[in-house]
């Protein structure tokens, strides 16, 4: 018999999982249960606003900034100061007038003494700073050197001579044999170290001593951190302990560039530039490499100083280059790069490159047609896809329609049953060399040649949608899209049939096709799993018989399974009497192969007929992915947490995506001339060294490239579009949820 009070618990008790249901998180219970997750807290973006300087005549020497953020740069015709300038618009650097006294006075020196600034011209040591009472007459007309210990006791030269300075009074007078270059401030050890042309001296203010303390004909450089002077060559760097006056170990050249030319402590990091851009060393031991116009007006640095806002300014022989670093969520960056995508790279709906620019001016290029405007759209349609699966977002969806609207007329342009054009134009702009077709509307043409590339993102995405977005009308137009291509692709007898009647260069999934391939050539494999995965995603939504039986076909009869579970380390070059086109396909790894089986796995694993062929597919995805690891490929890494996310490098994925640039302009990038790289012998894989660089000092690629290239870009003629390249890997994996929402 029911009492009240039992009545009463299990109400408590229902009310109590009505509670527990209604604060259920699934991202964070999926996150409880895998074992990766990155919660994205906010991180140190990295990003450059640059100042131009086209005078060569003018030697630009120094800068520094004060406490209220304003820059001077000395240089050999006076001072100058940064005009406008921000993020991918840079400003220049013009003559300072705003102080004309100071301006007037022929400084010498400049130099950054209790966060204000002060100057040395011919008569004194000076500053507009402590209502312009610091004034210490010198008697060096040519003084033109100076340095300050925490008394305002001053040490100056003109090159030759030495002068200890108080309060307009000259304590101590002497030279150092050979010239003298710089002078530094030791406050730990109340000395002064000179750099001579040949050798760095130490000078007592106490003892009114000097000491010689090293001989180096090579000297370019010294700087004081902490109980260590930094000491630079043209040939490296090497390190003295400031109390012992010892060196410490041998000379390090083991550095982006060597011929170092000057030296700075910021915030206790060690910075140098080069002849070949600057480095910072980090708490890894490693360097940080800033080189190329993605950072600096030229890759000539004259001098590094602590700026405003947290930023280091280093100056080079054309301009000043101010680098900053926000603090952003993985979220924010994706928020950044969706403005990019949306107010410069869309054109028709399709996800594009802008091209033609000059210098990295982003208003001088156009967005035009590219040979893979299907791909390129598909992945960064997928891309929102899942940022619309996690977020409900309504631009997101929008953003879907647009794109998905674009890649359906790819489809109706032309007048071939199924056939996907590679993308679209108005008349009369012809940019690639591909064959273009004139469409029934005389307003526009079409471009012919379709590849697999274009196939395998169509399916990707199309399956994406048909899953994710619960829309009935764009889920119908997907799943309408996935059949018209597929039927297509099967009643050709798996080839793609283009407007002459003649499959295509690259759409060729035909066994007669796929196995004269020797079994080590990759397009045996990548051809195999694309369509199986294809076939698998048409069968999957339109539950059509066709499209399973002829996947088993290629299967059972044709070995298909067996070619897409072929490992990895098994693919390598034809041997030579192999057929010219095996050889010509596997002269080396092809990475374009890489993106084209990635976009494939959605379908292969996701949609698999059975859990058999299921956990095959897994064991494949993960060998693949295994043979990649080392690229650090952060879309690689991601979307093979599809299969489990125990089973990626996580840790890496988010280096990837945090270290990508801000700026993807392709600027042209160096760093086969580095010597902190260890390089290694040609390979079938294409890796030249033995770890990969981070993003921030690649050239801007696709995931279709080797990210072990070492050089690269186009002299930013260029802008690529983070649709494709960062935003698919990103919320991808917050739909995978290996990567959390931003924590607040």
């Amino acid at each position: 018999m029911k009492t009240k009070k039992t009545g009463k618990r299990r109400l408590l008790f229902m009310l109590a999982v009505l509670i527990a249901f209604c604060a259920y998180k699934p991202n964070q219970v999926q996150a409880q249960q895998t074992k990766q997750f990155h919660a994205d807290k906010p991180f140190a973006q990295e990003y450059s606003v640059k100042f131009n300087f086209e005078n060569a005549n003018i030697e630009l020497q120094k800068v520094r900034a004060d406490r209220n953020g304003y820059i001077q740069v000395l240089s050999s015709n006076g001072l100058l100061r940064t005009r406008a300038g921000q993020f991918l618009f840079p400003g220049t650097l013009v003559k300072d007038v705003q102080n004309i006294p100071t301006s007037d006075k022929g400084i010498k020196d400049i130099e950054v003494i209790e966060n204000q600034l002060v100057y040395i011209d011919d008569k004194a040591v000076l500053s507009n700073a402590w209502a312009g009472t610091l004034y210490s007459r010198h008697q060096l007309p040519e003084a033109k050197i100076f340095a300050a210990d925490k008394n305002f006791t001053f040490l100056i030269s003109d090159g030759v001579k030495l002068n200890l300075l108080k309060d307009s009074k000259t304590l101590w007078e002497g030279e150092i044999n050979g010239g003298i270059k710089d002078i530094k401030y030791d406050e730990a050890n109340n000395l002064f170290w000179v750099l001579g042309k040949k050798s760095i001296s130490t000078f007592s203010p106490a003892k009114k001593k000097v000491e010689k303390v090293s001989e180096n004909s090579n000297l370019t450089c010294i700087e004081i951190a902490g109980d260590k002077l930094f000491a630079g060559t043209n040939n490296g760097y090497f390190e003295i302990n400031t109390k012992t006056k010892k060196q410490v170990g041998e000379i390090q050249k083991k550095l982006p560039w060597t011929e170092i030319t000057t030296i700075s402590e910021i915030d206790g990091n060690i910075w140098f530039g080069s002849t070949r851009g600057a480095f910072m060393l980090n708490d890894a031991g490693k360097y940080n490499y800033y080189a190329s116009k993605r950072w600096l007006p030229s890759d000539k640095v004259n001098d590094i100083a602590k700026g405003p806002e947290n930023s280091i300014l280093i100056l080079t022989d054309k301009g000043l280059g101010q680098i900053f670093s926000k603090k952003m969520t993985l979220y924010d960056k994706a928020m950044f790069y969706d403005k990019q995508v949306r107010n410069r790279h869309i054109r028709f709906g399709f996800n594009a490159g802008i091209v033609s620019m000059t210098d990295g001016d982003i208003t001088s290029g156009s967005v035009r047609t590219s040979d893979n405007d299907g791909l390129w759209t598909s992945m960064y349609l997928a891309g929102e896809v899942f940022r619309y699966s996690v977020t409900k977002s309504v631009e997101a969806l929008q953003n879907i329609t647009e794109s998905l609207d674009a890649l359906e007329r790819l489809y109706t342009i032309n007048n071939i049953p199924g056939f996907p054009s590679r993308s679209f134009e108005r008349r009369g702009y012809k940019y690639y060399d591909k064959p273009w077709r004139r469409a029934e509307d005389p307003e526009w043409d079409w471009k012919s040649t379709t590849s697999s590339d274009e196939a395998i993102g169509h399916i990707f995405a199309f399956g994406a949608i048909a899953e994710l977005v619960d829309v009935p009308e764009l889920r119908e137009k997907a799943i309408m899209l996935i059949d018209t291509l597929m039927a297509t692709i099967v009643k050709n007898d798996f080839y793609m049939i283009d407007w002459n009647g003649e499959p295509t260069r690259w759409g060729r999934w035909n066994p007669e096709y796929v196995n004269a391939r020797p079994k080590m050539v990759g397009d045996r494999k990548i051809n195999s799993s694309n369509i199986i995965a294809m076939l698998q995603t048409a069968y999957h939504f339109t539950k059509k018989e066709k499209y399973k039986e002829a996947a088993f076909y290629l299967m059972n009869e044709h070995g298909y399974l067996e070619n897409l579970m072929r490992p990895m380390n098994e693919i390598g070059m034809a041997p030579a009497d192999a057929d010219k086109l095996s050889r010509e396909l596997s002269d080396g790894w092809n990475h374009s192969d890489d993106e084209m089986y990635f976009c494939g796995y959605w379908g292969l694993y996701r949609y698999a007929f059975n859990d058999e062929l299921k956990a095959k597919y897994k064991e494949a995805i993960i060998d693949h992915w295994k043979y990649e690891r080392n690229e650090k490929e952060g879309l690689w890494n991601i979307m093979t947490a599809l299969v489990g996310a125990e089973k990626i490098d996580l840790g890496e994925a988010v280096w990837y995506l945090q270290k990508y640039p801000l700026d993807l302009i392709e600027w042209t990038i160096t760093n086969s001339h580095r010597k902190d790289i260890v390089k290694i012998e040609p390979n079938f894989r294409k890796q030249t060294i033995t770890e990969v660089l981070p993003a921030s000092e690649l050239r801007i690629s696709r995931h279709n490239a080797n990210r072990f290239d070492l050089d690269g870009g186009n002299g930013g003629r260029g802008e690529s579009s983070a649709g494709d390249i960062w935003l698919l890997p990103y919320w991808i994996g917050r739909y995978l949820n290996v990567i959390g929402e931003p924590e607040k």
